[in-house]
């Protein structure tokens, strides 16, 4: 951390930026913890929910050569949002209308497309607009986490007492919900701070996708990507399965467990609070593998403890810290480390991850692995929870292990400015 540390942001600049992040992160999280629950109320085949999960997958690897590439270096990023959130916004009112596989599926992917590249355009925009970012993008990041909480109260009374036909057409409402916080992101982002393309920018590299890449050949980036393909596996994969086994096998109502699991960003409020302290304290990789501690603790105590209700609640705590101290901090991490014309590419190299590949992965791997661990018991589906929480525990044994011994991070900012070399 520099000198520069100590400059702030205007307050009205950076309480902007914290509200554009609540309505982002709102949108997203209307849908996410009750989509694979829905899917089921379809009747979806385990293939079209794992073609449904691919979607933020698909958008990832687009991002990388559009939305990072293209439209970063020809449109303001504050226009770019408002185009993708209306067109964003219209995929989801079609994935609330639509109930048969492929009319939802080509809304819900159209919907994806525009929606994912606008995660690393925020984190763009926060970035240029941010005089310190390493010290106040927690502060700002953090509006994303109170964007997700807020996001599922309207489920409490949507869902409250619903069952059968009803339960899955209240259900359908987590859509309708996002496409109005869609739309109206897209008129709040025509208020943010002009942040013009980047075109005329000196040394640009008109394929600066290519330099982020090249750049998985320092041991240090290469290990940090391999470590968040797999946290980002355990990540979407607890979306995956907690809602179903909150309510199937823990006992909560459907029409609180998305408060239950917004314990989580109660406790990344807190923890985005503090992140900057812990960077300057622990530095990146003590910070990271407590993010990955947090899965591997939360995961054992659903595998060993799902009769302690309260138990299971209260660890749900352990996801603000997953997120925050993990992936928060890899794109701090990215902004602080990456040389300056590729920073916007290497956001999205590592989004490809996070919101691509690994979540591609863990939306094929879990729903296949839970019904191989299912079985009749009079007529009603069992699952072994133990050994299906059991293996997300281990993976993240294995990222812990692997960044603990095999990462070591570049000293000091934009440290592979220039240079594709091993980090001092």
């Amino acid at each position: 951390m520099s000198d520069a540390a100590a400059i702030k942001t205007d307050p009205a600049v950076k309480m902007k930026l914290f509200v554009m992040m609540i309505i982002e992160i709102f949108i997203w999280g209307a849908w996410q913890p009750k989509i694979n629950p829905y899917m089921d109320m379809l009747g979806f085949s385990g293939l079209e929910k794992g073609l449904v999960n691919s979607a933020f997958g698909i958008a990832a690897l687009l991002g990388i050569f559009f939305s990072n590439q293209f439209a970063d270096r020809n449109f303001s990023a504050e226009r770019f949002l408002a185009f993708s959130h209306v067109v964003g916004g219209l995929g989801l009112l079609g994935a609330w209308h639509f109930k048969e596989f492929w009319p939802f599926f080509a809304c819900f992917l159209a919907y994806a497309i525009l929606f994912v590249p606008t995660i690393s355009v925020t984190n763009s925009l926060a970035f240029a607009n941010l005089r310190s970012p390493a010290q106040e993008f927690g502060f700002v990041r953090m509006g994303g986490t109170i964007g997700w909480i807020i996001a599922s109260w309207p489920f409490v009374f949507l869902l409250q007492k619903k069952t059968g036909p009803d339960l899955q057409n209240a259900t359908s409402w987590i859509f309708l919900v996002g496409a109005i916080a869609s739309f109206v992101m897209a008129a709040y982002s025509l208020t943010l701070p002009h942040t013009p393309p980047r075109k005329d920018a000196a040394g640009m590299d008109a394929l600066a996708w290519r330099r982020a890449l090249s750049l998985l050949a320092v041991p240090a980036v290469l290990v940090l990507y391999i470590v968040t393909f797999i946290d980002s596996f355990i990540h979407n994969g607890y979306f995956v399965m907690t809602d179903g086994f909150l309510t199937n096998r823990v006992g909560i109502s459907p029409s609180v467990s998305m408060v239950v699991m917004s314990i989580g960003q109660v406790a990344e409020i807190v923890t985005m609070l503090v992140l900057g302290l812990v960077l300057t304290r622990l530095g990146w990789k003590t910070t990271m593998l407590i993010g990955i501690l947090g899965h591997a603790l939360r995961f054992a105590a659903y595998a060993y403890l799902p009769d302690n209700k309260e138990l299971i609640i209260a660890v749900q705590v352990l996801h603000g810290i997953c997120y925050a101290f993990f992936f928060a901090t890899v794109y701090i991490f990215v902004d602080a480390v990456f040389p300056k014309d590729v920073r916007a590419s290497a956001q999205g190299l590592f989004n490809l991850m996070i919101l691509g590949i690994g979540m591609v992965g863990a939306g094929f791997f879990f729903p296949w692995l839970q019904s191989m661990l299912t079985t009749k018991v009079d007529g009603v589906d069992v699952v072994d929870y133990q050994t299906l929480f059991l293996w997300p525990t281990g993976m993240a044994i294995v990222a812990m292990l692997l960044l603990g011994l095999c990462f070591h991070p570049p000293k000091g900012e934009a440290a592979l400015d220039g240079a594709a070399a091993p980090p001092h």
